[in-house]
């Protein structure tokens, strides 16, 4: 009988480390920092992980990566960028209206395989309109119709070449547009229409019905861009996907609105403390006035703030009180949550409405979105990691040599002054305002179409290491109790980094 039960016991599977729930149901909050994952089985090779998530209710990416409404890190080349390869962004409110609109505009109109609503002028506009044209969009190949307008009858198109030479920018388009066109008639699919250009050799083709009138557009640089780009977050009509922040002050429901007209995909609601009245009510009047925009709510980092809004609506939670670089929240408010608690007590909760969370906050590198990921947050929301790249606003300048751009809070003086990070943290009206982030300088990271691929196959490596081909896996094994954490000492972190060396060569930024 002893004999039979020793045999019983080396059965059961030898499990090194802890659970979650034994790591995160103690009495102190913990940090990314303060735990790893213990390895898998691996039988796979990195580039069979795949990383595909859903950041909202609706609305799924590639990759688990999502730029931050913060006004040096997000406005449309950022945007634009994020999409392209997999993420999405998050256009800052710290803008008017119609300039925070312009920017989701942009985005909107940057990549499509049919263009359904070109940009479209008459043949007395001008050159000059032709140049504002591409000073906001980026693009001049511009269609002319008999009235200016689309399903109009088509009378030419004018391109870079038509215009590039020609002083006299006040020169009406009936005297540089080209009317020899090639043009695919309407109900085209998009795979001969791709023949028509490879063949003719032209940028654009127009698509025009039965009596020669426009109804939409093709652009050669866009159907090169669906080849090179071929994880690109996009909506149902081939469009990049952009989200944009907003705050529940009444005053911004005409920014929503314009949002929303403009082709707004996300919205983000931006306020430091989430689990308000104010933030309920806008909830369920969005919803009851906008169902098909997915919003996400936030900042949340209890399950109660988190189960609050998503009974009034949520499709999405921000996850994160006090953890950015440039954040002093905890310190000056003694308000917020250590992040990796926060994220996993949360998306725990959401996981039951079936509603994905966003690790917003305290991440600094490969190993921190990973661990945002296998405590159950389906991506990770990132600011000072994009902040100095080429695509996020601003200039670069030096300092000591060091190329830099500025990078701050949206709780900082600075920008509390312009208006979005007031209300972002309801203090819009008050004659003293407390700071709760600082502004400061981040070193360049050079342009994000080199360093998110090497992000994320750093995370794809770390998935592998974890025995996960997917995101979804890494959940169930979580909330299994299968997947194994060990915390760490300062001393066991102090050895997991860089140690005992004269001098060493930094990787790229976010390796480390």
């Amino acid at each position: 009988m002893a004999r039979n039960a020793k045999i019983k016991a080396s059965s059961k599977p030898l499990l090194d480390g802890f659970s979650a729930q034994s790591i995160f149901e103690k009495d102190q909050g913990i940090t990314y920092k303060d735990f790893l994952l213990l390895p898998g089985y691996i039988d796979f090779a990195p580039q069979d992980v795949n990383l595909e998530t859903r950041v909202s209710r609706n609305i799924k990416t590639k990759i688990p990566l999502i730029s931050s409404p913060m006004d040096t890190v997000t406005e449309s080349q950022m945007a634009i960028t994020m999409a392209l390869m997999g993420g999405i962004g998050i256009i800052h409110n710290n803008l008017s209206i119609e300039e925070q609109a312009k920017h989701v505009e942009r985005v909107k109109r940057y990549e499509n395989g049919f263009i359904p609503d070109p940009i479209v002028l008459s043949p007395r506009h001008t050159i000059a309109d032709i140049d504002a044209i591409s000073e906001k969009f980026g693009f001049s190949g511009v269609p002319v119709t008999e009235d200016g307008t689309l399903r109009s009858k088509l009378l030419g198109l004018v391109a870079n070449r038509d215009v590039d030479f020609e002083h006299n920018r006040s020169l009406p388009l009936s005297s540089v547009m080209t009317t020899d066109l090639v043009t695919a008639p309407k109900g085209v699919s998009l795979v001969e229409a791709n023949e028509i250009l490879r063949k003719s050799k032209k940028g654009k083709l127009p698509i025009i019905d039965k009596e020669g009138r426009l109804v939409a557009l093709m652009s050669r640089t866009d159907l090169v861009k669906n080849r090179e780009f071929p994880l690109a977050t996009k909506d149902d009509l081939k469009r990049l996907r952009v989200g944009a922040a907003t705050s529940t002050h009444p005053h911004d429901r005409e920014r929503i609105e314009t949002l929303i007209q403009r082709g707004v995909d996300l919205l983000v609601i931006d306020s430091a403390q989430g689990h308000s009245r104010y933030q309920i009510e806008l909830l369920k009047e969005l919803k009851k006035k906008y169902p098909q925009v997915d919003v996400m709510a936030g900042n949340v980092v209890t399950r109660q703030q988190g189960e609050a809004l998503i009974k009034a609506g949520a499709d999405a939670l921000r996850i994160g009180m006090g953890p950015g670089s440039i954040c002093i929240t905890q310190d000056t408010m003694a308000c917020g949550r250590s992040q990796a608690t926060a994220v996993y007590f949360t998306a725990q909760m959401a996981l039951k409405h079936k509603i994905p969370v966003i690790a917003d906050g305290g991440i600094t590198n490969i190993g921190d979105i990973t661990k945002a990921l296998a405590v159950g947050a389906s991506a990770a929301m990132c600011g000072s990691l994009l902040a100095g790249s080429k695509e996020a606003p601003g200039e670069y300048y030096y300092e000591n040599g060091v190329r830099l751009k500025k990078f701050r809070g949206m709780a900082s003086i600075e920008a509390m002054e312009g208006g979005g990070g007031a209300k972002r943290y309801n203090v819009e009206d008050q004659k003293i305002k407390v700071a709760q982030g600082v502004s400061g300088a981040v070193v360049d990271k050079g342009s994000l179409f080199e360093f998110i691929p090497y992000l994320m196959q750093g995370v794809r490596h770390a998935l592998q290491d974890m025995g996960h081909k997917e995101i979804p896996s890494l959940h169930k094994a979580l909330y299994a109790g299968d997947l194994r954490f060990e915390p760490r000492s300062l001393a066991a972190q102090a050895q997991g980094g860089v140690h005992g060396l004269y001098s060493y060569k930094k990787p790229m930024i976010g390796a480390e």
